[in-house]
């Protein structure tokens, strides 16, 4: 199962990605495997010497009990230190941004995230894009007739 935030190709230009685990509670996790899950508008933040995944919905799992925690808390991400240093030294000195490209499970157990490092688009580079994907399909659908 993945969840994809295929917003954050349009916005940010990504530079660099890691892997990260989350510390999860055990009905989350069936919730993630159940698909139920969106990272459309989340981002990850540095707090302290940690970093924390922000806004990451999951719905509350059907069959759990009424103990569910919510559905936007901040959840931990679980990486080295040397990796957490790195990247908010990247952050805070290059002015880039942490965004979850993707949330998946490893080997079908292990709850993974995918971070971005990167950097945000300008307008007109977005524009730019959309243009030449539009270009792209008109191009496909001439050369399928």
């Amino acid at each position: 199962m993945e969840i994809l935030n295929r917003k954050a190709g349009f916005d940010y230009t990504i530079l660099e990605t890691v892997e990260a685990g989350i510390a999860l509670v055990g009905c989350e996790v069936k919730s993630i495997r159940a698909g139920s899950a969106s990272i459309k508008e989340s981002y990850a933040r540095a707090k302290g010497r940690e970093i924390f995944l922000v806004n990451m919905y999951i719905a509350p799992y059907a069959q759990g009990n009424r103990h569910n925690p919510p559905e936007t808390r901040e959840r931990k991400l679980l990486l080295k230190r040397s990796e957490i240093n790195k990247l908010i030294g990247k952050v805070e000195q290059k002015r880039l941004y942490l965004v979850p490209l993707k949330v998946y499970l490893k080997k079908n157990r292990h709850v993974k995230v995918l971070l971005g490092l990167g950097q945000p688009k300008k307008l007109y580079d977005k524009k730019e894009q959309k243009k030449q994907r539009d270009i792209e399909r008109e191009l496909r659908r001439e050369f399928k007739l």
